[in-house]
């Protein structure tokens, strides 16, 4: 660890550097610098428990744990950290004023520690893959609680860890319980050095995600708006390096669905207007879902998804999803979101950040693998012309999500286990005064 606290000032210039460039792309990163490296304004007279979810994907999926948090422990601030704006965004949409927000430091010691001077948390829940060896070594330090939860390894950051097995290892020694998505999570977690009493494979939060009560009765408004009789397929969060196949891939289908719309929403907000600009060198007609919330016009080919927080929304107004990051080498993105709205989705062959999730889509029919631009072509059109199908494979997509249901409880029950071994005292939540006579797992005290 003592080298790894050398090595990372020496990628202070890589940090800084990488953040102006994000910012030169979209302006949102330009605010805020100071919390980047742990100027975040004091939590005084308060006491708090701190989540962290990188961007949009992993606020989601842990909202529901932040919600049931912020009911079980009244007493404290619940503090969500991010590291993008839009996952910043993302928090300030689903909890409002009911949760703190700011950036995590930058994994730098002097950063980490003047975070957690400022904020003071008397826990650390960590989501999904984010391990950080200096904010995890002064949770360690500070007898701080460090709980992570939804916790995924893929086989490429598996081998990455790997070469530096001591940093992996004190790393994740100071963690007091790890709870991983899959059996597989679990082994290369033991293959890092962890513990195994600390070990627990609860499931994915993703499958807990509630849908927003109005999201299908919006949805078939939007729907009417593109236009009720034309085929609409999505292509979401999408890479660099992919719109151009998904572009050759809709040229194809057009020859046969001339009306089809295609919904094209990358995956990051800088890339936008880019993306938006190849579609028109590519001659395809576009319009830009900010800039045409009513009716789109009738000879719109392409729309892009330049907004944020409805891409559920988008997916249930689709006929069919294809999920990006999987045509080029990034692993893919979590297709959950379109399987719950009952729509069948394609991906491509680099999906390897949800493994797991893939595969039980594709053994229950819900999704079919493509390599190339004509098999995706192929898929989307074989959904498109054979409606029967289409409606199984959704029902099948649906199916998978509500089977697959209860790591919430699963990973609450474990995340209070640990804080009492650790210290903490429960007391009555809010909810548990007004229903329960007995007293429920609530606000936390340190001894």
């Amino acid at each position: 660890m003592g080298v790894w606290r050398f090595v990372v000032y020496l990628l202070l210039p890589y940090a800084i550097g990488n953040l102006i460039w994000r910012a030169l792309r979209y302006s949102e990163y330009w605010h805020r610098w100071p919390e980047r490296f742990g100027f975040v304004t004091p939590l005084t007279g308060v006491r708090t428990l701190w989540v962290h979810a990188v961007s949009v994907g992993e606020v989601r999926s842990a909202a529901p744990l932040v919600a049931a948090l912020v009911e079980r422990y009244p007493k404290h601030r619940i503090v969500v950290t991010t590291m993008t704006p839009t996952g910043s965004q993302q928090v300030r949409e689903l909890f409002g004023d009911s949760v703190s927000h700011c950036y995590v430091p930058f994994d730098f010691p002097d950063a980490v520690r003047r975070f957690f001077d400022r904020v003071r948390p008397e826990a650390a829940v960590i989501a999904e893959t984010e391990f950080w060896p200096n904010i995890f070594a002064e949770c360690g330090c500070r007898r701080i609680p460090l709980l992570l939860v939804n916790s995924r390894v893929s086989q490429a950051s598996l081998r990455g860890y790997l070469r530096v097995p001591n940093i992996a290892r004190a790393m994740l020694a100071n963690a007091d319980l790890l709870c991983a998505q899959t059996r597989v999570d679990a082994q290369r977690l033991r293959n890092l050095g962890a513990a195994e009493r600390l070990i627990h494979v609860t499931g994915n939060l993703k499958f807990d995600v509630e849908l927003p009560a109005r999201l299908l009765d919006e949805a078939r408004e939007l729907r009417g708006r593109w236009g009720s009789t034309r085929p609409v397929w999505i292509a979401a969060s999408t890479h660099a390096g992919e719109e151009r196949k998904i572009l050759e891939a809709h040229a194809m289908l057009k020859q046969r669905h001339p009306t089809l719309l295609l919904v094209l929403v990358p995956r990051h907000p800088e890339r936008f207007q880019s993306v938006a600009a190849l579609c028109r060198r590519r001659g395809f007609s576009v319009a830009l879902r900010s800039r045409t919330p009513g009716v789109l016009p009738s000879g719109t080919e392409v729309l892009v998804g330049d907004t944020m927080g409805e891409l559920q929304r988008l997916y249930a107004a689709a006929d069919v999803a294809f999920i990006g990051g999987s045509l080029v080498p990034h692993g893919g993105q979590n297709l959950l979101e379109a399987c719950a709205v009952d729509v069948p989705v394609a991906f491509g062959p680099h999906m390897f950040h949800f493994e797991e999730i893939s595969a039980m889509a594709l053994e229950r029919g819900a999704a079919r693998q493509v390599h190339d631009v004509p098999g995706l072509a192929a898929a989307v059109a074989l959904y498109l012309e054979q409606p029967d199908l289409r409606r199984a494979a959704g029902s099948a997509a649906h199916t998978l999500v509500t089977d697959n249901r209860g790591a919430l409880g699963r990973t609450l029950l474990l995340v209070e286990e640990a804080l009492r071994t650790a210290g903490w005292t429960a007391t009555e939540t809010r909810q548990g005064a007004a229903e329960r006579s007995t007293a429920a797992v609530g606000a936390p005290r340190r001894d």
